[in-house]
């Protein structure tokens, strides 16, 4: 898991729609990065919908891509995106070797692997650094926390 104060690991994974994303793309952009284990699922629809309505908040202020990122499929992404309105992209791990890396490993219960991860949160800055990292995060709180976190970061030069 990536601790804050060093650069976010760099990975390639594709979209809803099977479009390659790579988070040092973004670089000269705030990035808040989050996990959920199962698109339409009640928890991580509560998580994706949190953000998506604190979207304004986040990107108005502070010139901010969010990033979201599970181990499903991009068709079952893309569905979920579309039922919820989901103005972001999702992210398709589905090896799940990323989410890994973002502290969000699968859970399984002897030796029995479930299809759940944890919930993480990430923010990361302008020059690909984390600034802030919630590992695991109560799905309530990603809104609120993400803003907090962006509100903390000093004001690029630029702005």
């Amino acid at each position: 898991m990536p601790a804050v104060g060093t650069t976010a690991p760099d990975f390639e994974l594709v979209n809803q729609d099977n479009q390659p994303i790579r988070l040092s793309d973004y670089r000269g952009k705030r990035v808040v990065l989050f996990t959920f284990s199962r698109a339409g699922t009640p928890g991580c629809t509560r998580q994706a919908c949190t953000l998506r309505d604190a979207l304004p908040r986040i990107d108005a202020n502070h010139d901010t891509v969010v990033l979201a990122m599970s181990d499903d499929t991009p068709e079952a992404l893309k569905a979920w995106k579309e039922h919820e309105r989901l103005p972001y992209d999702l992210l398709s791990d589905p090896d799940g070797a990323v989410l890994d890396q973002f502290g969000a490993p699968g859970l399984s219960i002897l030796s029995l692997k479930l299809p759940l991860r944890l919930h993480t949160l990430w923010v990361i800055d302008e020059d690909g650094v984390i600034r802030a990292g919630h590992a695991p995060i109560l799905l309530g709180e990603v809104g609120d926390k993400a803003i907090k976190a962006l509100e903390a970061l000093p004001q690029p030069a630029w702005r």
